[in-house]
């Protein structure tokens, strides 16, 4: 007999939309391969209101409202609930999708929305960064004392599966370092450079196409990959790691001129973030960088990422991901529901 694992939404933008696409899509294969009959009972968000429905909540409708900014109360059995505290209370899920907003300074409200989860006895699975670097023991503990799990895939890299091939593939091996192109709005931007559009320009073209925010000083200015780096480091290494420790330089002063020096010597520059431990000390950099075709990064172009970890028992490992979206994304979280559904 199949097993019924119910899911919470917490967050029902695009990554969220893509993620009940991709759940429809694979409902067929996660019955036959895994025994897992997936259904969605909660969407909550900040502006449209949320819907509770223990029977399942109509995805077909909630998708058409999200996408025309209504409100999805109109599918809800229990009322409008506004409140993500009493939503996840209220939700009746096995697991919770926390998909909010990042918040650097200090992981919150993500990570009071998880610790909660954990302890009413869900999984709690995240495309939030916030909470990987302000509270990834305390969770993990959690976790483990509800024999639940805290997952957390698509938090770098989207849906490449960087924390999963530790975690299940490389036992025994001990990450030394790592180096790599972790944001994908300053990658696209400085590809774009190349073809000689000023940096402007560059970076009007990537919010144009969505990957970019309105206000991108996270980006620009090294936060988001500090954040990243923070996340490998304190999962990967043992460390506990904040932005504020990563030495941090953005692009905002690099100019087109520059890049197109450096591409008429074979050139490119590159947002590098890396990590490394040397006699009991880890050092974490993220800053710009001019590298040639020797490096494995050069051929990292637009909005993909890529990422080359050292480690004491094999020769370097790069994993690319190629234009990376919400549906990236959302397979990451697709993939943490898989494993964390096996143990339920």
């Amino acid at each position: 007999m199949a097993k019924k694992i119910d899911i919470a939404l917490l967050g029902f933008g695009n990554v969220g939309r893509a993620f009940v696409k991709l759940l429809r899509q694979k409902q067929e294969e996660l019955l036959e391969q895994y025994d897992i009959e997936a259904h969605v009972v909660g969407i909550a968000t900040r502006r449209h209101g949320s819907a509770i429905d223990p029977k399942g909540v109509d995805l077909e409708q909630a998708l058409k409202i999200a996408e025309k900014s209504g409100d999805l109360t109109a599918l809800s059995e229990s009322g409008d609930i506004r409140d993500n505290q009493s939503f996840i209370r209220n939700c009746g899920a096995d697991v919770l999708l926390e998909i909010t907003p990042v918040n650097y300074q200090d992981g919150q409200p993500a990570v009071d929305h998880l610790r909660q989860a954990l302890l009413l006895g869900m999984h709690a699975i995240t495309a939030n960064k916030g909470p990987v670097v302000h509270a990834f023991r305390e969770l993990s503990e959690i976790a483990q004392s509800q024999n639940k799990r805290f997952f957390f895939e698509s938090t770098v890299m989207d849906g490449a599966p960087i924390f999963s091939l530790w975690r299940e593939t490389l036992p025994g091996a001990e990450l030394i370092s790592f180096r790599g192109v972790l944001n994908s709005t300053t990658n696209y931007i400085l590809t774009e450079m190349e073809h000689g559009i000023s940096f402007d320009e560059a970076l009007a073209k990537a919010q144009a196409i969505g990957i970019a925010e309105t206000d991108p000083s996270g980006d620009i200015d090294g936060w988001d990959a500090a954040v990243k780096v923070a996340a490998l480091v304190n999962v990967l290494m043992g460390a506990s790691l904040l932005p504020e420790n990563v030495d941090r330089e953005g692009i905002g002063s690099i100019s087109k001129e520059q890049v197109l020096q450096s591409a008429a010597l074979g050139k490119r520059w590159k947002l590098v973030c890396q990590a490394k431990r040397e006699h009991g000390h880890i050092s974490a950099i993220v800053a710009p960088q001019e590298i040639d075709s020797s490096d494995p990064m050069y051929n990292v172009m637009g909005a993909s990422s890529a990422v080359s970890f050292g480690s004491d028992v094999l020769g370097e490992l790069t994993i690319r991901n190629d234009d990376p979206g919400p549906k990236t994304t959302a397979y990451g979280l697709l993939a943490d529901f898989i494993n964390a559904a096996k143990i339920s």
